[in-house]
């Protein structure tokens, strides 16, 4: 347990340290990245790669188009994934990695950018690069001083300070991010709309003003919806009727026999349109507290209807 505290305390520090050890470089590198025509293509080798591959990943996911090459593989044949358009993020704690020097010369011949990420300022790599962004650390981690954990800590941060900053000056929203995360959950929420989800067509329940209580009651039953719509031909909402307001009148006794949909509805229903985000219509549904609502068209037509169970079928709540 002593060494775990000692790990989040020497990893800490090192993140503290790591802010201090920013300066133009790094927005000059950012800047690159930005005015980049290409891609940002990280490479590193060991733990660096690992960590750049998280990097390029992130970097991608937020705007800036770029992919991880392996060194190593670089030297035989995957440099042709890099083009002159290109900037290289070369990840390496000491500077000396012998696979990232070998390919540097090819791409300097590219005209190729390269920045640097290291812990040595001195080192080959750092001499060789555009620009130099310090991922030094005072110590690792481990208690032997041999396995990367600080570094890569650190790193690891440096990447998403490089991925928050161009995020930012790209104008990045939340709806891009969704764009390209359509599986994930947040993709489902602001990629989703209304009509994406409602029922239509026969599957909304639907009457007239003058259709007789007994007979919406059976159109209500038929289409499961726990609700139905009253709209006269053209489309518009008249109004509408759910299992409550049902519940309601048998509480007082009402003789429903000779009562119409005009005179039992709800005249002020809450509508949403079809456009909308599905989000958005569950919010809405959760403020006031009711299970169904109406869909219109920009026309103000019924066009569907949703519910709760629809929403939750596309994972939207």
């Amino acid at each position: 347990m002593q060494l775990a505290r000692d790990t989040f305390d020497i990893e800490a520090q090192a993140l503290i340290g790591l802010k201090a050890r920013q300066g133009e470089s790094f927005a000059q590198a950012a800047r690159a990245m930005l005015e980049c025509q290409g891609r940002v293509v990280v490479m590193g080798m060991g733990k660096s790669g690992h960590v750049g591959r998280k990097i390029a990943a992130t970097l991608a996911s937020t705007g800036t188009p770029a992919m991880f090459v392996h060194p190593a593989e670089a030297s035989h044949g995957d440099l042709g994934m890099v083009t002159p358009g290109d900037v290289v993020l070369a990840i390496s704690n000491s500077g000396e990695s012998d696979e990232l020097m070998a390919v540097l010369p090819a791409l300097k011949r590219l005209l190729v950018k390269v920045v640097a990420m290291t812990g040595q300022k001195d080192s080959s790599l750092a001499r060789h690069a555009d620009w130099v962004i310090s991922c030094a650390v005072d110590q690792e981690a481990c208690p032997l001083k041999l396995a990367p954990t600080a570094s890569t800590t650190a790193q690891m941060a440096l990447g998403d300070a490089l991925a928050v900053a161009l995020l930012d000056a790209r104008g990045f929203k939340a709806e891009d991010f969704a764009r390209s995360h359509p599986g994930g959950s947040l993709g489902r929420r602001l990629l989703t709309h209304v009509r994406d989800v409602m029922r239509t067509g026969d599957a909304v329940p639907r009457v007239q003003a003058d259709t007789p209580l007994i007979e919406m009651m059976r159109e209500m039953t038929h289409k499961g919806l726990g609700a139905t719509a009253v709209a006269n031909d053209a489309g518009e909402v008249l109004g509408i009727f759910t299992d409550g307001d049902l519940r309601r009148l048998v509480a007082r006794g009402t003789d429903l026999r000779p009562l119409t949909a005009e005179q039992v509805m709800y005249k002020t229903p809450r509508l949403v349109r079809d456009d909308a985000l599905a989000v958005d219509a569950a919010a809405m549904m959760e403020q006031h507290r009711i299970t169904s609502v109406l869909v219109v068209n920009a026309q103000h037509q019924l066009v569907g209807a949703l519910n709760s169970n629809d929403l939750m079928r596309a994972k939207v709540i």
